[in-house]
């Protein structure tokens, strides 16, 4: 049920430099999702009436972004005067004129911060009826963070920002999270009175705390249970920190839900992908983007699905696969490579060595080893012959190739399309299939073997195979 009283404001303008990347830092994948997708996921949970995000940096890419995953999300662009401050201000204007409620402002670079934790803290401001209530942690080393400043009573005085902090305020280990709960009014008259008087020459979002302390205004601070929680992204070593820490609690979280994952550490599970009871997971797998794996499924070890659907009881070993379809009781595997558009039928093999792009392989049919099938549909029961490939391009467009139900090919195949090959036909080994095959039909086209006697001792004299040759019809004639 969406709450009328609150509002939502994700800060997301910032350039993100130390990320030394042309992307946008909150535009960054986490988990399968960008940085900003997990804010917003969050932002969501909380019911709030409204959600406004601000943005500066790469400016359309990230709106795109944010309205693909939130489609009620307003987009508010910041303007020339730098600072969170300024950022909230502009969020604020965006709301109705009339609204009086609470804003919850949080950074689009914090994807940890769950849903859970910010009711408490709005709970815990509704409940002092606060006009401003920050989210804090105790961390080891505060450096780069901004100081939450106390006085003998405990109470907030004032947010101090590392360049601006005394040496006395730079040994403080409570941090400001960047994570607040505003009364509405107390931000409309607040913002417009914080200048850029600082060493940044910014507009501080932070300036706030004293400002309404000065005023007589309630302020609090809460702290988060773990101080993890609340980590910004900034670089990518905080990346790369933060994925893991991620991972593994998805990791966890499915374990718990009875999916057996032998190597927790090598194991890598998007948080849009979904597991049913009794999966198996071996090490080196990622199940990534919105893969959905079905109850009894063994998946590894080394394996990549992504975006894929997996059947009961199917098992996919050492393997890559695109938007693929594979049915219950199917096989897959090892070293297979699955392109998007691949379904395998109930009980189907696309084995060793074999790349599939576009096909369609019906149930009980097999693609066992050293193949490629393009653009391609098999029916029920076939068996596809080692070496087969179908010469599904033309050099300007792409053909199809049919092949009916129970089909036996041989090896080394070619089948150039568009081509049909009926149900129950056979094709002999080495067989270059140019036109249809009826049904029930033999396709050979492979000409009589002609030996040529003596050819090496005539063309090759003096080789080792001419010296072999001449003794071993030496032997023949004793």
């Amino acid at each position: 049920m969406t709450d009328p009283r609150l509002a939502v404001i994700v800060l997301a303008a910032g350039q993100g430099t130390r990320m030394k990347s042309s992307r946008a830092k909150v535009l960054h994948p986490l988990a399968g999702v960008p940085l900003i997708g997990h804010v917003l996921a969050t932002a969501r949970e909380l019911s709030a009436a409204h959600i406004v995000t601000v943005v500066r940096h790469e400016r359309d890419a990230v709106a795109t972004a944010i309205l693909d995953l939130l489609p009620e999300a307003i987009v508010v662009d910041q303007d020339e005067v730098p600072g969170t401050g300024r950022a909230v201000e502009l969020g604020l204007a965006a709301l109705p004129v009339d609204f009086e409620g609470d804003v919850v402002v949080v950074s689009g670079d914090v994807p940890l911060l769950d849903a859970g934790t910010l009711g408490d803290l709005i709970a815990a401001h509704r409940a002092e009826s606060a006009a401003v209530t920050v989210l804090s942690a105790v961390v080891d080393d505060a450096t780069g963070y901004g100081r939450i400043v106390r006085d003998a009573s405990g109470s907030v005085l004032r947010i101090v920002e590392q360049e601006d902090a005394g040496a006395d305020e730079r040994e403080i280990l409570e941090i400001n999270s960047g994570t607040y709960v505003f009364a509405a009014g107390a931000l409309r008259s607040g913002l417009p009175r914080i200048d850029v008087a600082n060493a940044q020459g910014e507009k501080y979002l932070t300036d706030m705390i004293e400002l309404l302390r000065a005023a007589g205004s309630v302020v609090e601070a809460v702290a988060a249970p773990d101080s993890w929680m609340v980590e910004g992204v900034n670089d990518r070593v905080q990346l790369a920190r933060t994925a893991a820490r991620l991972n593994a609690m998805i990791v966890r979280g499915w374990q718990l839900a009875g999916v057996t994952v032998q190597d927790p550490a090598t194991t890598w599970i998007d948080i849009r992908s979904t597991l049913a009871e009794d999966v198996e997971l071996l090490p080196g797998t990622h199940i990534a983007g919105a893969t959905t794996v079905a109850r009894g499924a063994r998946i590894g070890p080394q394996t990549t699905l992504t975006d894929c659907e997996v059947g009961e009881d199917a098992t996919v070993s050492r393997s890559d696969a695109t938007l693929a379809v594979i049915g219950a009781g199917a096989s897959v595997g090892p070293f297979a490579y699955l392109r998007p558009g691949t379904e395998l039928g109930d009980k189907g093999k696309i084995g060793t060595f074999v790349e599939t792009k576009n096909a369609k392989i019906g149930a009980g049919s097999k693609v066992p080893h050293l193949s490629y099938v393009g653009d391609t549909t098999v029916g029920e029961g076939s068996n596809i012959g080692a070496g087969t490939i179908t010469a599904n391009y033309d050099g300007v467009n792409k053909h199809a190739t049919v092949v009916g139900s129970h089909v036996r090919t041989g090896s080394h195949n070619v089948f150039v399309a568009p081509v049909r090959i009926g149900d129950g036909a056979y094709t002999g080994a080495g067989t270059v299939v140019r036109k249809d095959v009826p049904a029930g039909a033999l396709a050979i086209n492979v000409a009589p073997q002609r030996n040529m006697p003596g050819w090496v001792a005539q063309n090759r004299a003096g080789t080792a195979a001419a010296v072999a040759a001449d003794a071993a019809g030496s032997e023949a004639t004793d």
